[in-house]
């Protein structure tokens, strides 16, 4: 490769310019400097190219910017293939654009309003297609029961359900012995301590064991089936099930959400018991009420086995959700690593705002049916 330079003729504002070299990107070194003060007030430049090696776009934009799109496009009759770069460059770097219009701030903002209308309105469709393509496979599963996959049922219950019992008992002791702190300073104002008990077995058994352990859940298992199943969409490894005739449902997504089905019900069951055990050490240490006492409040308390069904019945609903969200986000993957990042953003925020809301609507619910 021999390095860019010039030789300029002439003086004032008509020069000729020749050209020597290759005046490419690895080949310009320091000629773009000093021809752009060679040509600091030439008009017209004249162009010998009978020296001139190799042109690529950045050497051609050296050119244009020195010359301020002053060659002629019949210099580059003897070259026609680097005419055809140099004019390219010369139409990108020379043409006169108009600035694009920027809209007003208020049209922006409505535009932005409806295009998350429609992104909304278009993720509400897919997903009701996902929810119609999961029936199917979970009709054609019964169907056939022959062709489960119990190894995978087996391993997804282990690593949802199994693996995640440590930190939802962790999470929910203290969540039980925080209950127990606030409601024994608050109640012990009224003379009221006792009733720290009765605080405590009605939140962990409503709302706050299944609810925590949904919310661990959404952003534990859902994130993972998202990046699973949206990393194998990224390795086409769906379409290669697809091209072996495996229903990529029955295969990913009917054992993620058969594990989290099996699995949530007793994580919650776990978690309530966790709950109590932390409610019952503060209640121990702080109001000097017994473990014999509190477990006789327990049983003393009214409608206590209607609290534990409707914790429990969340759990099923909740688990659907969860494995639901993860495993549609991870199909939505596209080929690249940022839509990857994006899905498994979405499935943990949809799956926890999902979980929120139901949670609402199973507390008007039961309140309606004074249950």
């Amino acid at each position: 490769m021999m390095p860019a330079d010039f030789d300029i003729a002439g003086k004032g504002d008509a020069v000729r310019l020749r050209l020597t070299g290759d005046w490419t990107t690895g080949g310009l070194g320091r000629a773009a400097g000093r021809l752009d003060a060679a040509l600091a007030g030439a008009t017209r430049v004249d162009l010998d190219i009978d020296g001139l090696g190799h042109l690529d776009t950045a050497g051609a934009l050296v050119l244009v910017r020195a010359s301020r799109c002053s060659i002629p496009a019949e210099a580059w009759t003897s070259r026609p293939e680097a005419g055809r770069i140099y004019a390219m460059v010369q139409r990108l770097g020379c043409e006169d654009r108009a600035p694009p219009r920027k809209s007003d701030p208020i049209t922006r903002s409505f535009a932005r309003i409806g295009q998350g209308v429609i992104d909304a309105g278009r993720e509400a469709m897919l997903s009701l297609a996902f929810l119609g393509r999961l029936i199917v496979a979970i009709g054609a599963m019964l169907r056939r029961p022959g062709r489960i996959r119990w190894p995978a049922w087996v391993s997804q219950t282990e690593r949802a359900g199994l693996d995640a019992l440590p930190i939802v008992a962790l999470t929910s002791f203290f969540i039980g012995a925080v209950v127990a702190f606030i409601g024994a300073d608050l109640l012990d104002n009224f003379g009221a301590a006792v009733f720290t008990v009765e605080l405590i077995v009605i939140s962990v058994l409503r709302e706050f064991a299944v609810v925590i352990t949904a919310v661990l859940l959404a952003g534990r298992s859902a994130s993972a089936f998202a990046a699973e199943v949206g990393a194998m969409r990224m390795n086409q490894e769906v379409d290669a099930m697809r091209v072996m005739g495996v229903d990529p449902f029955q295969a990913l997504v009917i054992p993620r959400l058969a594990a989290l089905l099996l699995m949530m019900p007793l994580l919650t069951f776990a978690a309530m018991v966790a709950g109590l055990f932390g409610g019952l050490l503060v209640c121990w240490t702080q109001l000097n009420l017994g473990p014999a006492f509190f477990l006789e409040r327990i049983v003393l308390t009214s409608n206590v086995a209607n609290h534990l069904v409707v914790g429990l019945s969340k759990a099923p609903v909740f688990a659907i959700v969860v494995a639901a969200i993860g495993c549609r986000q991870g199909m939505a993957v596209a080929g690249d690593v940022e839509s990857l990042g994006r899905r498994v953003t979405a499935a943990v925020v949809q799956a926890i705002f999902a979980i929120i809301l139901l949670d609402a609507v199973f507390a008007l619910m039961f309140l309606e049916l004074n249950y």
